[in-house]
């Protein structure tokens, strides 16, 4: 073999794996819009216009999603029907909507609905959508809902932190001295 086929198959090896970093990006961004198209259609509102957060708490978390501008009336709307939808079907075990929405069935939703006797799902209407606060005293059922979380914040791209955040301590406290 002489050395310019070995050079040629180095060049195009280097420059396969400079490719795929690329390639990964651009099949992200293709799974990315495909989740946001299904999310669209499942959830009734524009993924564009809107805003998830995902919240870790300690007693179960948070789902929350709001309208980017206040005057969009119509996803406001859209996000308390939805948000009240999943509420009420995640209360009696059916996670539908995230499986449709993903393509896949989420991590720890096996566990929240052989474990839906033991979490409680509350719909609140807050100012440009909505949230649902999760709550479980249930140790398996909190971490299956934690599991759930984290791959939205995953799946969605948030931001949120992943982990419980640790709240500020209050100060130490002071004896009023004046009136003991």
């Amino acid at each position: 073999m002489s050395i310019r086929p070995v050079r040629r198959i180095r060049t195009i090896a280097a420059g396969l794996f400079l490719l795929a970093p690329a390639a990964a990006a651009v099949q992200q961004q293709h799974d990315s819009t495909a989740m946001n198209t299904r999310g669209a259609h499942v959830m009734g509102f524009d993924q564009n216009k809107t805003t998830h957060h995902f919240t870790l708490t300690k007693t179960g978390g948070i789902i929350q999603v709001q309208a980017n501008d206040p005057s969009d009336t119509a996803s406001c709307d859209h996000i308390r029907m939805h948000l009240e939808h999943i509420s009420k079907a995640f209360a009696q075990g059916d996670f539908t909507d995230p499986h449709e929405v993903h393509a896949e069935t989420p991590p720890g939703v096996p566990t929240m609905k052989a474990r839906k006797d033991k979490i409680t799902y509350q719909f609140e209407s807050i100012p440009k959508g909505a949230k649902v606060i999760i709550t479980t005293e249930d140790p398996k059922a909190l971490e299956a809902v934690h599991d759930y979380l984290r791959y939205q914040i995953r799946e969605h791209k948030t931001g949120d932190p992943i982990d419980l955040q640790s709240l500020p301590r209050p100060g130490p406290l002071t004896r009023n001295t004046a009136n003991p």
